[in-house]
């Protein structure tokens, strides 16, 4: 064990190691804490991506989550850096998870643009926001709840090493639970008590590229718009992408409005018909889709 027990959010933390010749797995171990890490928690973790096992964790007994890292040993004080602000922002993202606070996403995003946008753009790495975010900086009537970027492979780790500092989770290959094995990070901009969650990510050996994935690892076949924020000129993704992920899901009622943003921008409606072509949607319910966006 390399760390704890520590506290933060109603749970106790450990940070452990497990060495096996060149391959090092790091793991951050979380278990609800009672009173004595002042809890009960404001709520479960995997909302953050941690996984709850079947059987009791290394650490923790049965009530714990955990997430893991495959890194070289040499990156243990990384790694510590991050599992530390962790648990100190956790109370924050819990809050924003379960409670209905609202992310600070404007004051994260203006530190974002302002630590990535002139090292990136003078070293060619491109990179764009994405998911409700882009909406959001797209006029949509939509609150984001997180700071999604999309990147090339390169550019995972250089946008780790600018956000450094605010990292909850290290670069490192990883298993983000409903989306797979990819090579990510994430990070919590702003303060322990306020802020907003920021992930980027690229898929690891994907099967196969998707035509115009949002978060396939390949940014120039990713359909973008251009807006401008904090002064900087900034890529975001095209609202079909948001959209048809709100109807093919069960928070249907995000979809309004994104169906108001795609309209007044003019829709894609190559994308939006290949992206509902990927969803679980009958025929049916995809040409009904595909009409709401008619003017």
């Amino acid at each position: 064990m390399l760390s704890g027990p520590d506290l933060g959010a109603g749970y106790l933390h450990q940070l452990s190691v497990d060495r096996d010749g060149e391959r090092t797995t790091f793991t951050f171990h979380a278990q609800e804490g009672g009173a004595d890490a002042a809890g009960p928690p404001k709520g479960p973790l995997d909302v953050l991506g941690y996984v709850h096992p079947g059987p009791p964790c290394q650490f923790g007994g049965p009530r714990c989550w955990h997430r893991r890292f495959l890194l070289p040993f040499a990156e243990t004080a990384k790694v510590r850096t991050a599992y530390n602000r962790s648990r100190f922002v956790l109370q924050a993202m819990l809050a924003q998870a379960h409670e209905g606070k609202p992310a600070e996403v404007e004051p994260a995003l203006r530190e974002v643009v302002r630590r990535l946008s002139a090292p990136l753009a003078a070293e060619g790495v491109p990179w764009y926001v994405g998911g409700s975010s882009a909406a959001w900086l797209l006029g949509g009537s939509v609150v984001p709840r997180d700071i999604d970027l999309g990147t090339s492979r390169a550019g995972v780790d250089r946008i780790a090493d600018l956000l450094r500092e605010y990292l909850i989770e290290p670069v490192a290959p990883t298993d983000w639970p409903r989306t797979g094995i990819v090579h990510g990070a994430r990070a919590f901009v702003g303060t322990f008590q306020a802020g907003a969650r920021v992930e980027w990510a690229v898929p690891i050996d994907p099967a196969a590229p998707v035509r115009w994935g949002e978060w396939g690892g390949r940014p120039e076949e990713v359909r973008t718009l251009s807006t401008t924020f904090a002064g900087v000129e900034l890529r975001v993704t095209r609202p079909e992408y948001a959209l048809v992920r709100a109807w093919a899901s069960t928070a249907s009622e995000r979809a309004a409005p994104l169906v108001d943003l795609v309209r007044r921008l003019g829709p894609d409606r190559e994308l939006a018909t290949a992206l509902l072509e990927r969803t679980e949607l009958r025929p049916e319910a995809r040409a009904r889709r595909l009409r709401e966006l008619d003017v």
